[in-house]
């Protein structure tokens, strides 16, 4: 189980209002029912309470505390590399093309054959070499989206731009240096480094700002 405690809130995207009495310990869980509708408690079944677009102003087990700032980053590398969803977690079992892979114990490793041949996977398009990479520096045990996140998060600290994300959002000198890793993502030129389609300047600021308002308007949803 991959544990989280609070930081100053969290984040929280509620499909439906939490019974009373439902304690934060069990929030940690990020999928399945939190309460079952019995004879003796008629309350209606609670589930997806936590999704992992929403979930902000944690420190989780893993180098890197989850600010509104770097959740807001880590849902726009979604948007960009066409893994969002609408923001559902199944967005982290996305495989290159849009096909989905069931198996989150470890990188699916599967070559799929589009425009291109990749076997990038995951909520990151993580390639199995730059995963296993990762995976080891951080030590990391499985696919699931905790460790997805704190491997993304890394990866955008190995290319120097998380330092100027925490002080100044995602600037055009963040989208810059963040490049080379998400094809996605323009150069200060606006064009991608590997040649390939990319979202603008503009489209990926615009979708960061909005994110990020609504995770800081909703500390305590």
């Amino acid at each position: 189980m991959f544990s989280f405690g609070i930081r100053s809130g969290l984040s929280l995207s509620l499909k439906s209002v939490l019974p009373i009495g439902i304690g934060l310990g069990l929030m940690s869980a990020l999928a399945g029912p939190l309460a079952e509708a019995t004879a003796e408690n008629d309350r209606p079944i609670v589930r997806d309470v936590v999704s992992r677009a929403m979930l902000s102003n944690v420190i989780e087990s893993g180098p890197y505390h989850l600010t509104p700032e770097r959740r807001a980053l880590l849902n726009t590398i979604r948007y960009a590399e066409g893994t969002w969803k609408d923001g559902e977690d199944m967005g982290y079992q996305v495989l290159y093309g849009g096909g989905l892979f069931e198996d989150l114990s470890s990188h699916p490793e599967e070559v799929i054959v589009k425009r291109y041949a990749s076997a990038a996977a995951g909520a990151y398009q993580f390639l199995p070499a730059t995963w296993n990479s990762v995976a080891k520096e951080l030590e990391l045990e499985s696919f699931e989206p905790p460790h997805q996140d704190q491997a993304a998060l890394h990866l955008v600290k190995r290319r120097g731009a998380l330092q100027e994300v925490d002080r100044n959002g995602l600037t055009k000198a963040a989208m810059d240096r963040l490049a080379p890793e998400w094809a996605s993502f323009p150069t200060k030129a606006g064009r991608s480094v590997y040649g390939q389609p990319v979202k603008t300047h503009s489209e990926l600021a615009e979708f960061y700002s909005e994110n990020l308002e609504q995770l800081r308007m909703n500390p305590d949803a």
